[in-house]
């Protein structure tokens, strides 16, 4: 993985599209240390650089009431202190594991929000990360429950949300309008899937 210097000395590394090995592995440097700073990838279609340059996002987990409030990117820099609490946020509440959460399904959220036009209403989170203990679970529970083998909850790459009075069949075409990654929708359960995997939809 590459290494740059920035112009205070500061270590910094490149976060290009990984794949799930080359994620886990960076995920868990960035994570790990104070001083790396994560660089973001290439911007996806339509995401404007806000004009402060600071990328401020607000969901809120609707199974253990912890939340995330503030700045998670400055220009083209994420930050990893943010993304430390991010992690705790979107941990598998039945398990209470931890995994580093990609940075595109944050942006996704970001985005989400800023196209809702709601920016200071919490995001409801339903899923963030999920082991795959609990994916197998969820999994055998039923054999309509749509939980896939090789979900992408179990390397940090899905999220399923909704926002509290707004329809989530127009976040899903929301969503789709951006392709971005994948999208689910699930109205029966009232929740959209977004990830950061091909471009599809279901």
């Amino acid at each position: 993985m590459p290494f740059n210097q920035t112009e205070a000395g500061q270590a910094s590394f490149d976060l290009p599209w990984l794949d799930r090995r080359g994620f886990l592995k960076s995920g868990l440097v960035a994570m790990g240390t104070g001083i790396v700073t994560m660089m973001a990838p290439p911007a996806f279609a339509g995401m404007r650089m806000p004009e402060n340059g600071s990328f401020k996002i607000s969901f809120r987990n609707a199974h253990t009431g912890d939340s995330f409030n503030g700045v998670y990117r400055v220009g083209n820099k994420y930050l990893p202190d943010a993304f430390s609490r991010i992690n705790y946020t979107l941990r598998d509440f039945r398990t209470g594991e931890e995994f580093p959460i990609d940075p595109r399904a944050i942006d996704i959220v970001y985005m989400l929000q800023q196209r809702i036009g709601q920016k200071n209403t919490p995001m409801e989170i339903l899923s963030g990360y999920r082991s795959p203990k609990t994916n197998k679970m969820l999994r055998n529970a039923s054999s309509r429950s749509g939980v896939a083998k090789n979900s992408l909850h179990m390397v940090g790459q899905a999220i399923d949300l909704r926002l509290p009075g707004y329809s989530t069949r127009r976040i899903r075409d929301i969503a789709i309008d951006m392709r971005a990654g994948g999208v689910g929708y699930y109205p029966k359960s009232d929740f959209v899937h977004v990830d950061t995997g091909k471009i599809r939809h279901w």
